[in-house]
Formats: C-alpha cells, sequence, structure tokens
C-alpha cells in the first residue's frame, strides 16, 4: 500500500492521455449525449480486467525475479511511450465526425468499449509492464489483482464521464482545428512525461 499513490497516479496518467478510447467516448458523447455513452465506458471498464487477467500473471513474477527482464520491459515500454508521444505531437489536428447517428444498444455499445481496451496497446503495455511491478509476490495475490485493476477500472469510469460532460460542454471547440490540435497536444506531452517517469523507475 506504501506505493499505491504512485500507482494511481501512473494509473490516472495512463487513463488521461487520449487514445482510442478516449476518442470513443469524446465520439459517442458528441453524437448520442452522456446517456448514450455510458455504456461504452463500462465496457472499456470491464475490458480491463480482461486485459489484466492474461497480460500480468505471469509476467509479474518474472519482473519481480529478473532484474535483466525489468530493465529490458522498462526501457522497451519507455521507448514505445516516446514513439507514442512523439508522433501525436506530430499529427495533424483531430477531426471528430460530426454526423449525427442514432444511439446503438447498450449491448453493442457496451461490447464496443471493451473490444477497444482489448486492442488499446495504452492499456495492454500498462498491463504488462507497469501493473505488475506493484504486485508484492509475497503477499496473496488475489485482493492486490481486485484493488489495483478494481482502480484503475474506476479511473477508467469516472475520467471517461468527465471527457463526456467536457465534450457537452465544448461541442463547437473540439470539433474545430484549433481543440483536435489541443487534443494531441495535451496526449503527446502526457506520453512524453509517462515515458520520463518510466525511464527512471527503480526496479
Amino acid at each position: 500500500m506504501q506505493h499505491y499513490p504512485l500507482y494511481l497516479l501512473m494509473a490516472a496518467a495512463t487513463v488521461l492521455s487520449p487514445g482510442p478510447g478516449i476518442l470513443m467516448t469524446l465520439t459517442n458523447s458528441l453524437r448520442f449525449g452522456l446517456r448514450g455513452t455510458m455504456s461504452g465506458i463500462l465496457g472499456t471498464a470491464c475490458g480491463s480486467f480482461i486485459v489484466a487477467g492474461v497480460s500480468a500473471t505471469s509476467l509479474g513474477l518474472l519482473l519481480a525475479a529478473s532484474a535483466l527482464a525489468f530493465t529490458m520491459m522498462k526501457w522497451i515500454g519507455a521507448a514505445y511511450l516516446f514513439y507514442l508521444g512523439v508522433k501525436l505531437l506530430r499529427a495533424p489536428a483531430f477531426r471528430f465526425d460530426e454526423i449525427q447517428t442514432q444511439p446503438r444498444g447498450f449491448a453493442r455499445r457496451f461490447g464496443e468499449g471493451m473490444t477497444v481496451q482489448l486492442t488499446n496497446p495504452k492499456s495492454i503495455f500498462f498491463f504488462l509492464s507497469i501493473f505488475p511491478q506493484f504486485i508484492d509476490i509475497q503477499g496473496a495475490y488475489a485482493p492486490q489483482f481486485l484493488l489495483l485493476v478494481g482502480t484503475f477500472s474506476s479511473l477508467i469510469i469516472l475520467i471517461h464521464t468527465v471527457y463526456a460532460l467536457t465534450a457537452q460542454r465544448a461541442r463547437r471547440w473540439l470539433t474545430s482545428e484549433r481543440g483536435g490540435k489541443w487534443v494531441n497536444k495535451a496526449g503527446g506531452m502526457t506520453f512524453l512525461l509517462f515515458g520520463t517517469l518510466l525511464a527512471n523507475a527503480n526496479k
């Protein structure tokens, strides 16, 4: 628990940084409103449990036991985050599709959110290289897993809901070229900061 505040910070930074899930939430909010967006947000949050269960179970033991594996994963992860950051900073302004469509059913939007999370490189990387470092292999695994993944999923619900509400209030600005550039810059700087923190992390 002494490292929980650090985990909370890194998880929040991961969820806050623009990616496929955030873009889906913003787009759904602009098209369908907050009510039509919540099912996708819940699907994204539930997808985190699947990604964590598949990715983190055995790799956490490897990272805890091998200094070489930890260092390699740390630098690979940091390089990937720097790549994403530079790519976002150099990307053209993101433009939301303003075409209005009817909201799909709850199950379909829930499935879309879960699929986005299962194929989201940002989420996969987090649970592969960062999440296992906060698991104490000498303690009971299940309570730690539920706490950490539950925290991540709760942050998704909270932060994505804030994004959806913000999109509703700033609809005109977000759909402008200036708004699209801001989304890219915010995401790029967040990835660069996250990559720097990871590169300086100690086992």
